[in-house]
This record gives structure tokens, C-alpha cells and sequence, in this order.
């Protein structure tokens, strides 16, 4: 049963394929809908950082394009779109959703945990550096990051993100067929 299962998956495969734009046959990995999910999620978490940077300090901070911690958390909203997008293409009971979904665990977990943590102690470090006499040698110590985790709201509102970045991208594409 289940050599008959992957025959008909690959001739599913094939006819989906053999109806694909041309563009969409050299370049297969840019119609890779989980793929293109991540990376949108992963995208909209950093700008919306970047412009919350600027409405709250007034300032632009090109280091919150690419930089770790804050609001939304953009790792969480990645993996959480990656396997909301894994779920709705492939089937929510399939071995890569259950790959992806334990990825996106893992990932949620690290973040407000070992991350969260280190960057706590950053802090701490930083003002204990801050605090030693000019004559010390660890005086002019470059400062640790802090932002390195995120509380639960952040991963949270990162999950939320990713899961909605991956629904609407599963919508267009059914409106696209």
C-alpha cells in the first residue's frame, strides 16, 4: 500500500509540475510556498522591529533589520510559518509537518529560554564592566549583546505572525490556481 501511495504521489507531482510556468520549472525554488512563507514572515518581523525602533526612540536602527530580540520575535514567526505552510500544503498528519512543527518548538523554547537568559546576563556583565575603575584591564571591554532572547509575548506575537503570513500566502495560491 504504500509503494501505491508514493506512485500516485509522484504522478501528482509530475502533472503539477508539468503545468507549471515555464519560470517556475528552471527556478522551482520560487514558487516553494513554505519557503517563500519563512522568508516574508522573517521579513515583516524584522521591519515592523525596525519601524517600532524608530516610532519609540525616534531614530532609525538599521541593526533591527537583521538584529535577534524584540517584538515580534522574527525566528518564531519564520519556523511557526514554515510549518503552518508544511501543514497546509502537505497535510497536518505528514512526517515534514511533524519535522517543522518539532523545529518550531525547539526554536520557541531556545528563544525564551537560553536566549532570553544569556541576554540577561549580558546586561548584568555589561554594568558590572561599566562599573570597574578606568585602570582595569576589562575596562574598555567591548559591551556584550543583550538582546539576544525574547519573553513569551514576543515569541508568541512571532507565532501569531507566522502562522498569519502562511495562511494568506496558502490563500493566494489557491486564489492563483
Amino acid at each position: 500500500m504504500r509503494s501505491i501511495d508514493h506512485h500516485r504521489l509522484m504522478e501528482e507531482s509530475a502533472a503539477t509540475t508539468s503545468s507549471s510556468s515555464s519560470s517556475s520549472h528552471y527556478f522551482p525554488i520560487f514558487t516553494n510556498y513554505p519557503l517563500i512563507s519563512a522568508v516574508l514572515a522573517f521579513t515583516i518581523a524584522q521591519f515592523i522591529k525596525f519601524f517600532t525602533t524608530w516610532y519609540k526612540e525616534k531614530r532609525w536602527d538599521l541593526k533591527r533589520l537583521v538584529g535577534s530580540g524584540g517584538m515580534p520575535s522574527s525566528h518564531s514567526a519564520t519556523v511557526t510559518a514554515l510549518a503552518m505552510a508544511v501543514g497546509l500544503q502537505e497535510g497536518f498528519g505528514g512526517s515534514h509537518f511533524a519535522i517543522a512543527l518539532i523545529l518550531t518548538c525547539i526554536v520557541m523554547y531556545d528563544a525564551t529560554g537560553v536566549r532570553l537568559h544569556a541576554g540577561r546576563q549580558a546586561e548584568v556583565l555589561n554594568q558590572i564592566v561599566y562599573e570597574l575603575p578606568a585602570e582595569h584591564p576589562l575596562a574598555e571591554s567591548r559591551p556584550l549583546r543583550e538582546l539576544l532572547g525574547h519573553t513569551p509575548p514576543q515569541v508568541i506575537a512571532g507565532g501569531i505572525l507566522g502562522t498569519v503570513t502562511s495562511v494568506v500566502g496558502y490563500l493566494v495560491t489557491l486564489i492563483a490556481k
